[in-house]
């Protein structure tokens, strides 16, 4: 079906409205090959709290932005290649149900559906066109994603020294190789993590020892590990985007 919709003129109609959608701050979509196999507002957890977004799935590539007039008009347009691209279910929990993590070398974060069948028609043509875009290119799956971070609501104290509360004053931090809420003196040092930037980020104590001992730092699975309280979460100016 995807073969037969990549050059119609109905596929490229709609790209194009997506396209203008995010108007001349977004990249453009419409390329030969491309078909735009749905669209949904999902759920994604941003730093402060969970927030819509407008998501578009394509066969190649997962684009989503922030919802400026709904189903109009978009900003901040984001897009993911599907072939560095994992996925894995989160439990239930809380107020936020129909979760799973959308896990890539760059960047990884939750997002969440309306309802079961919802996460389950995306979680399924997520992986179909993950598998058609591997079979294709001889590629195999991405092996190294970036860590999910651990919600601020989640740590009342440094996660790696276990000493130093959080206040107002004493601010949390997140390592980006482990995703640990930690306090400043647990993370005053950078390191090169060339997947998710090109210059040095922030990075704990622990995990820059095990970078520049030549071990591997442990990604965290203290995402599921935690739980999911999303309630309040505080900013860390280190963060590049802002808005999440």
């Amino acid at each position: 079906m995807v073969d037969r919709l990549a050059n119609s003129e109905a596929n490229s109609k709609r790209i194009a409205v997506v396209e203008g959608c995010f108007g001349a701050a977004g990249q453009p979509l419409v390329i030969p090959g491309r078909v735009l196999i749905g669209e949904g507002v999902l759920t994604k957890l941003c730093r402060k709290k969970p927030k819509a977004r407008q998501f578009f799935l394509f066969n190649d590539i997962l684009v989503y932005g922030n919802i400026v007039i709904q189903k109009k008009k978009y900003n901040k347009q984001h897009i993911i290649p599907l072939e560095s691209v994992t996925i894995a279910t989160v439990p239930d929990e809380g107020d936020l149900h129909n979760g799973w993590l959308i896990k890539t070398p760059t960047k990884s974060f939750a997002v969440y559906a309306a309802t079961a069948t919802e996460k389950s028609e995306w979680m399924n043509h997520i992986g179909k066109c993950v598998e058609d875009l591997l079979q294709k290119s001889g590629k195999a799956p991405t092996g190294e994603h970036a860590a999910v971070w651990v919600p601020d609501s989640e740590a009342t104290v440094c996660m790696r020294c276990q000493k130093v509360k959080f206040t107002p004053v004493s601010r949390r931090h997140h390592c980006r190789k482990c995703g640990f809420v930690v306090c400043g003196p647990c993370s005053e040092k950078k390191h090169l993590l060339p997947s998710q930037s090109s210059k040095p980020v922030r990075v704990c104590e622990f995990c820059f020892l095990q970078l520049t001992s030549g071990g591997l730092a442990p990604h965290s699975d203290s995402f599921s590990r935690l739980g999911s309280k999303f309630n309040n979460l505080s900013d860390d100016d280190d963060e590049d985007d802002s808005s999440d």
